[in-house]
């Protein structure tokens, strides 16, 4: 509602302006340093004066007077050199949030994708891998609830170096077949992922000791792409069960997708192929005769001797095929996949996997207008040579779409680390945090994490729920710790190195997930508690006419408070835009931070006045709406109590 006001005086001023003064201004509305300021302030005499030469105080007069009457909006003011500050009809905005009005999101053209997670299908996901699942599923709802139509992509390197490691300690040191493997994976006792977690690392381990084992790495990458024998279907049977592991874990965090495309695709299918003979056909490659580089496809720019993209020895490195992904994503490769159903969810939606046996599932992805990679920031020089590549083949409009969403690591507290059991020397226990290596095999696990919150949530659930039944407790405890750890990993920007700390994350007070849950089981809570009275919940809109609550809102405090309530759809606007849900992460604690300082002010089941306890619920009803909207665009759900 806030948001659709916002748009109206921005519109309103931006219209006037062309036809006053022949310039089309895109008029910005920010909020006032002080609230008795008004609700919104216009600068857009600033961003006038330059232009007509004219002091930015008379232009704002001007405006003023001749902007006309703006539905909403009750006065407007011009305040110190130029501001113009608006002030809203406080009875007619109340009213419009009792009747429901919405604002009217206005769909997108063209389709935004969103790729993220990308896990190598070689072992079980850690933390890490968590806060890409939590930065690109909410920015996906946080599009969505902007009337975006986005597609989710997860990428699966199921053919590189990560999957050969895994299949070269099968192989090579575990001296297992492809039954022994398929053994594995059906054996309900075991995890598979984890087995592979530790396999990765001894792996790794032995390559160390011997290095000249590393030439078992490349005889199975060849293998791997060659798709033939005992080798090859180790590779298949190891990435396709990690797969369903990892769709496992994210499932846990409400992670989902819309397709699974492979990276054995890309090479089965000449994505590749035809992304290369592009390459040489517009000169954004070169072939090297001379120097280190010699023998080497090479793409010229980016650093004094250009990035390789294709070896001397013929292999192509993977931001090659990164290019040809690009490329298949924006629809310009003249290729596309096959599709076939991997699973289904529980909404109906299918979750759909590239193949290359030909298919008739009518399923046509990518061809997006935008693209969003969320990717580690240690991989912004790949990302560049992404874009480079759109460039160098003349799309520079594409290239231009191409959004790299980049984030810092997540690491350990020291006290996180005690927590879980991990030992720590001295000197590390004296860090600010504690550095992961899967490749060492040091980290945590996400499903061991999400278990440790799980179990650590249900004793504090129990305690102050002992009546409850156990398998109600567990779901309240598994909805408090997902919400504990999706909080914790989105409250931070996302150029912020990340130190998780068990403790903090669960705690009921501070910026936490549990504290916007608190809020809003407490908002809930009051509605019951009146009907436990005997009391019926009123009808709000029969009670709560425009003179009543324009009466009610002539108090500054609430006024206040259902401002803020009702700047959720603003918040998410302006996070979409900073490419930030940091942002609405930091709305949603204020806001539970607001909707607590009013429960504790106000007695509202125990209020005499009649208008006035009816407005008080009323409120509370809305705030307890606004949380679980904002909420829910964070990937957390309220419980039932807390």
């Amino acid at each position: 509602m806030f948001h659709s006001i916002e748009k109206r005086v921005s519109n309103a001023f931006r219209t006037h302006i062309q036809i006053r003064y022949g310039i089309d201004l895109a008029v910005g509305v920010e909020q006032p340093r002080q609230s008795d300021f008004g609700e919104m302030a216009v600068p857009a005499a600033f961003q006038l004066a330059r232009q007509l030469r004219q002091a930015p105080k008379k232009i704002a007069v001007e405006l003023v007077g001749e902007v006309g009457p703006i539905p909403g909006v009750a006065a407007m003011e011009v305040a110190g050199n130029g501001y113009i500050n608006i002030r809203l009809r406080r009875g007619a905005f109340g009213s419009a949030l009792l009747r429901g009005e919405a604002e009217e999101v206005e769909a997108s053209p063209g389709k935004i994708i969103v790729e993220h997670t990308n896990i190598n299908p070689n072992k079980a996901a850690h933390i890490g891998h968590l806060r890409n699942a939590a930065l690109g599923d909410t920015f996906v709802r946080m599009l969505r609830a902007r009337g975006h139509r986005v597609e989710v992509q997860n990428y699966i390197d199921n053919t590189g170096v990560q999957v050969a490691d895994v299949v070269v300690g099968f192989h090579y040191l575990d001296h297992k077949t492809p039954a022994d493997v398929r053994a594995l994976i059906d054996d309900p006792s075991a995890r598979f992922d984890y087995y592979c977690w530790d396999l990765y690392a001894k792996t790794s381990s032995y390559y160390k000791e011997r290095p000249e084992s590393l030439a078992w790495r490349t005889r199975t990458l060849h293998a791997i792409e060659a798709g033939e024998g005992a080798v090859a279907e180790l590779a298949h049977l190891v990435a396709d069960a990690i797969v369903q592991a990892h769709l496992a874990t994210m499932l846990r965090l409400d992670v989902e997708y819309d397709v699974l495309p492979r990276e054995s695709e890309i090479l089965h299918l000449q994505f590749w192929a035809a992304a290369f003979d592009l390459l040489k056909e517009r000169k954004a490659i070169h072939f090297e005769t001379e120097g280190k580089l010699a023998g080497c496809w090479v793409m010229p720019g980016l650093s004094e001797e250009g990035k390789v993209i294709v070896r001397s020895d013929g292999t192509v490195v993977y931001t090659g095929k990164d290019i040809a992904y690009q490329l298949w994503k924006f629809g310009l490769l003249g290729k596309d996949f096959y599709y076939r159903p991997l699973q289904t969810y529980a909404d109906g939606r299918v979750l759909w996997v590239t193949t290359d046996e030909p298919t008739q599932s009518g399923q046509q992805f990518g061809h997006g207008a935008r693209v969003y990679n969320v990717i580690d920031t240690r991989q912004s020089y790949l990302q560049d040579v992404v874009v480079a590549g759109l460039r160098g083949l003349g799309y520079h409009a594409q290239a231009d779409q191409s959004v790299h969403f980049n984030y810092e690591m997540v690491a350990l507290s020291p006290r996180c680390c005690a927590d879980l059991g991990i030992p720590l020397s001295e000197e590390d226990r004296q860090r600010p945090y504690v550095e992961v290596s899967g490749r060492k095999g040091l980290g945590v696990k996400a499903d061991d994490l999400m278990d440790t919150l799980i179990a650590k949530a249900l004793e504090e659930v129990v305690s102050r729920h002992a009546e409850a039944a156990a398998e109600e407790q567990k779901q309240v405890a598994s909805q408090i710790a997902i919400g504990a750890l999706r909080y914790f990993l989105l409250k931070f920007t996302r150029n912020s190195v990340i130190a998780f700390d068990l403790q903090e994350a669960l705690s009921f007070e501070g910026e936490t997930g549990p504290y916007v849950q608190y809020a809003a089981v407490r908002a809930r809570n009051i509605l019951r508690k009146l009907e436990e009275r005997g009391e019926a919940v009123p009808d709000f809109a029969a009670e709560l006419g425009a003179e009543a609550m324009a009466r009610q809102l002539q108090a500054e405090d609430f006024w206040q408070m259902l401002l803020a309530a009702s700047k959720a759809d603003s918040a998410v606007e302006r996070a979409v835009t900073a490419g930030e849900p940091a942002h609405v992460a930091k709305y949603a604690f204020q806001l539970a931070q607001a909707f607590n300082n009013f429960y504790h002010q106000y007695p509202i089941i125990h209020e005499q006045n009649r208008e006035k306890k009816v407005f008080l619920l009323w409120m509370t009803d809305f705030f307890r709406r606004q949380l679980e909207w904002t909420a829910g665009i964070l990937g957390i759900r309220i419980p039932e109590y807390m």
